[in-house]
């Protein structure tokens, strides 16, 4: 009997031990592999992101462009690493002094247990996130520009506009000093890569024949998409990848808080994909009488952009209907851009650049710490800046080297004209 008594007590004590070392903090040392390995596997995950805007844009462009389009992805997004790993990084975090931008050096490793992760991890998933930005230009300014002035474009979006904006709120910058809050980049990624988009299609114009003389779109052959189940992949891959592009951006992942958030976020951000896609298939069946696959593919991806400014603090109620939101301004944006003669191949504006505006303003509804005159400072900051700054280096290019591709070049199809793969056989 003492024995079995012994045993109890003993168990209780080694249980009561067992359970306080679940809920206690973990040493500086584990929090800093949790962390790292946090940003690694969330790196993964962002990186799958190019492979869906691969997909999804080679998805919507016509047969004459897919190879066009994969050879623009992977140029873009070796070059963009490049170009951040020469200047960008250190340009949007380097200068703790200058609320306006970094400073202009090579990136170099600072790792520390204080700095709480590798900063070799923190690199990777920094430019994952640049990389994605430059992608929501590729789609929008699809089929009749030229590859080589692409990638000079990408190489200073991503060495230079995207890390200078970004130094305003993630490197410490005025914006942050100010209250602006954009927990994984509604804004500082989405609506920044939309605000270049923009200043692309402008410059460009749009595809030959993509409007009639009254100003009609022409949505049929031979401007079919030219795979929607390519095009539904795509979106499933980048939905995917928002797990690690909203849950990374937790920063952390060493604490019993930090692991909880993540796990929030993961849930807020599925939720409010569900709700812009729902919300692209009803608006689509009410108005046009038909459910639109491909209102639903950007609604899901305008629902994900609305909630990334914050992806925490909403309840799971509050991002269905934030998600939902986003895609009906999606639609309308579309059909907007349409008027105005503006020929955004994946519709990427409104995704990125009006879903993002949206989601960045809605963030004080449900955190109490911004303001709504902040959020809209902030938000009209950058994307006056990005757009204007590419504006003028679409202008500058095209002036000089050339930026669109000539008549009979289109006609026969990017494909053959820069990259001389055909992807499909094309037929009269």
């Amino acid at each position: 009997m003492a024995n079995k008594i012994f045993y109890f007590i003993g168990f209780l004590i080694s249980s009561s031990l067992i359970s306080s070392s679940v809920y206690a903090a973990v040493d500086i040392e584990v929090a800093y592999i949790f962390n790292t390995f946090s940003f690694l596997v969330c790196a993964f995950l962002v990186m799958w992101m190019a492979a869906g805007f691969c997909m999804l844009e080679s998805g919507l462009v016509t047969t004459k462009s897919v190879s066009t389009i994969a050879a623009k992805n992977i140029g873009k997004f070796a070059i963009v690493s490049v170009m951040f790993y020469l200047v960008g990084y250190n340009l949007g975090y380097g200068d703790a002094d200058n609320p306006y931008f970094g400073s202009f050096e090579i990136w170099r490793d600072n790792s520390s247990l204080e700095t709480g992760y590798s900063d070799y991890s923190d690199w990777l998933f920094q430019t994952l996130f640049v990389c994605a930005t430059c992608s929501i230009v590729s789609g929008a300014v699809a089929e009749r520009i030229k590859i080589w002035p692409f990638f000079i474009f990408s190489a200073i979006l991503g060495g230079f506009i995207y890390p200078i904006q970004m130094s305003w709120e993630w490197g410490g910058g005025w914006l942050d000093s100010l209250g602006f809050a954009d927990f994984a980049g509604s804004t500082l990624v989405h609506a920044c890569g939309g605000a270049a988009a923009l200043a692309g299609v402008m410059i460009l114009g749009p595809r030959l024949g993509r409007f009639t003389d009254d100003g009609s779109p022409q949505n049929m052959a031979p401007f079919a998409a030219s795979s929607i189940p390519l095009v539904t992949l795509g979106t499933f891959i980048l939905w995917m990848g928002w797990y690690g592009f909203n849950g990374g951006s937790q920063l952390a992942l060493g604490s019993f808080e930090d692991s909880t958030a993540m796990s929030r976020i993961f849930m807020n951000t599925q939720l409010a994909a569900c709700g812009g896609c729902i919300a692209g298939a009803v608006i689509t069946r009410i108005l046009g009488g038909k459910t639109d696959i491909i209102m639903m593919l950007n609604g899901a991806l305008a629902g994900l952009v609305s909630i990334t400014a914050e992806p925490l603090m909403p309840s799971p109620m509050l991002s269905i209907v934030i998600g939902a939101i986003g895609g009906v301004i999606m639609y309308f944006g579309t059909n907007f851009l349409e008027k105005m003669k503006l020929d955004d191949v994946v519709g990427a504006i409104p995704v990125h650049m009006f879903a993002g505006i949206f989601g960045t303003l809605i963030v004080p509804i449900s955190n109490p710490d911004t303001s709504f005159g902040i959020q809209l400072l902030g938000v009209g900051s950058v994307c006056v800046f990005v757009f204007v700054i590419s504006y003028i280096c679409f202008s500058i290019i095209k002036s000089t080297i050339g930026l669109r591709i000539s008549n009979e070049a289109e006609k026969l199809g990017t494909d053959k004209a820069e990259v001389g793969v055909m992807a499909y056989s094309i037929r009269d």
